[in-house]
């Protein structure tokens, strides 16, 4: 799976023209067909059916799924709905005030939470290590909240430098972009490493 941008028709000139890169061995990915249709429910209980393309590998012949980063793998629900609960629970709400505030299952909420809580260290980490990548003058905060408001500041500040860097962009699709879509995905799944 490639995390990429939301503009189909760019991903596809890019696709066409050979400027993906393949995950696994950095070679060029030309077109392959499509994904099975996904539903994205956003905030407010829309839902959008979504058909990532998928894209071939031209060196090791891998295929990959080219998923647009206001999505995270194996979430039903919009990124930047999921960053909500995550914002509310670190400024202190419980998760059945955050589930009636974003209109999603209490049960849904618990787990976001509870992924994120697992992954806090890992979260920190990565995303500091992603801060000093986009601005060497950034030092890593140290540890002082707990790890999953620790977390959720690295993330801020890492957001915070590639607007500064590459422009505006929705902090949340950031966040899906840089950890390759796996923020909450099980902790056997190592965040990707940073360019």
């Amino acid at each position: 799976m490639l995390m990429v941008g939301n503009d189909e028709s760019a991903v596809e000139t890019e696709l066409v023209a050979g400027q993906l890169s393949c995950p696994s061995c950095r070679e060029q990915l030309g077109p392959w067909g499509h994904a099975r249709v996904r539903v994205l429910r956003r905030r407010g209980g829309e839902e959008d059916r979504l058909r990532p393309r998928r894209g071939r590998c031209r060196g090791c012949g891998k295929t990959h799924v080219l998923l647009g980063d206001e999505a995270l793998l194996r979430r039903r629900d919009e990124v930047a709905v999921i960053g909500e609960a995550i914002e509310a629970k670190a400024a202190g709400v419980g998760h059945r005030r955050i589930a009636v505030l974003l209109d999603v299952p209490a049960w849904k909420v618990r787990r976001w939470l509870r992924r994120f809580s697992e992954r806090a260290v890992e979260i920190y980490e990565h995303f500091s290590r992603w801060s000093f990548a986009l601005d060497i003058s950034l030092s890593p905060s140290g540890p002082g909240k707990g790890p999953f408001v620790d977390a959720l500041e690295a993330i801020g500040a890492t957001a915070r430098a590639a607007v500064l860097r590459h422009g505006p962009r929705p902090a949340w699709c950031f966040v899906s972009f840089a950890s390759g879509g796996l923020l909450l995905a099980n902790t056997r799944c190592p965040l990707p490493p940073v360019p």
